[in-house]
């Protein structure tokens, strides 16, 4: 056949055409397989440092010898400064490692604001809802940094905030951060731009339903009269238990107008995001500088919890309402108690109406 093809014709066989063919056959048959051979292996004999992008070397069982694993990109030069991923790569016995595929986005960063307060008033609601903004991202659970974990430091504080694209905002939210005294201070330490969200409610049903939680967890708790009266005949209020104190808002805000300006706190009426959730969110987005994207059109009214719920989002198959812990019935304290509580904040809730510029109508 190879003679055949050298003449351009099929050619009767010959003797003495037999040792030329021969030849000529051995020749093609050598020259294809160096050619086999070189074109696959010619990146298997460089160096693993000059590697071209996307390739990489894995061993081949039963064997020392390497082979090339290929991708789209494999064949694709390197630009001129550009980083070698392949020498990059952790080495085992001088054969490459490929790392577990983490695709990771954007970046960590301190956060732009914080619901600093209060307990009781409204906080994780404020969180859930706005947490939906595409443009917020939030830290889950409550960290404490500025109250508990500030010796751990901003290092390790940035470390559990979520990763943020270009134009988003992180936050986080923890609540005893208003009636924390060095909370304002640390804050303001880290960044004075912070922006600050303060949930209230009316401090009598707030106390109450503080109590409410207590004693969910604490059943032999002494009653709601005992802990908030010194004398309760005289009209004497314990100002002492945390469950009151928290209540007595102008107070603590004090502490905070010493290190940040009002503009810069943005306060939620704990009651209108129950009767009115998307125009309290919408002030929240204001206030943030975010499109108002979040509306009324997320939200229903769940009769049973007697709270307001997001609507089924496209990828869930239920609704997302608060935890079971969000909307319990209170326990019934007696109405002479209620009053004298409303009594002793009145002129406490006029002071903090005056400092903020809003009157909450808790009276």
């Amino acid at each position: 056949m190879a003679c055949a093809l050298l003449n351009g014709r099929a050619v009767p066989s010959s003797p003495r055409l037999i040792p030329t063919c021969l030849c000529v056959f051995s020749f093609l048959v050598t020259y294809l397989c160096y050619s086999a051979l070189f074109s696959a292996d010619a990146v298997i004999m460089q160096a693993p440092g000059d590697l071209p992008r996307g390739c990489r070397l894995s061993p081949v069982d039963g064997g020392g010898k390497r082979r090339l694993q290929k991708s789209v990109s494999c064949v694709l030069p390197f630009e001129e400064g550009e980083r070698d991923p392949v020498r990059a790569l952790p080495r085992r016995n001088d054969t490459l490692i490929s790392p577990p595929v983490t695709a990771k986005f954007g970046n960590k960063k301190l956060p732009n604001a914080i619901i600093v307060g209060v307990k009781k008033g409204g906080t994780r609601a404020v969180l859930e809802f706005i947490r939906i903004h595409p443009d917020v991202r939030a830290v889950g659970t409550e960290t404490h940094f500025f109250d508990r974990n500030h010796d751990r430091g901003l290092d390790w504080y940035r470390s559990l905030m979520p990763r943020t694209l270009e134009g988003q905002i992180s936050m986080e939210k923890t609540p005893s951060y208003f009636v924390t005294a060095d909370a304002p201070r640390r804050i303001a330490a880290m960044s004075r731009h912070t922006k600050l969200i303060v949930v209230v409610r009316d401090p009598v049903t707030r106390a109450i339903s503080d109590y409410t939680q207590t004693l969910t967890k604490t059943p032999d708790l002494p009653s709601f009269q005992e802990l908030a009266f010194l004398n309760q005949s005289q009209g004497l209020v314990d100002v002492s238990w945390n469950a009151i104190r928290i209540g007595l808002y102008a107070l603590h805000l004090e502490c905070w107008l010493r290190h940040f300006p009002l503009e810069q706190i943005h306060f939620v009426s704990g009651e209108r995001l129950i009767t009115d959730p998307a125009g309290e969110l919408g002030r929240v987005q204001d206030f943030l500088g975010l499109k108002r994207i979040v509306t009324d059109k997320h939200f229903y009214f769940n009769r049973t919890k007697g709270f307001p719920c997001l609507k089924k989002p496209e990828s869930s198959v239920s609704p997302r309402c608060l935890g079971k812990s969000k909307g319990r019935t209170h326990v019934q304290i007696d109405r002479e108690a209620v009053e004298q509580l409303r009594d002793f904040y009145r002129p406490h809730n006029v002071r903090f109406y005056e400092m903020v510029g809003f009157d909450f109508r808790w009276d």
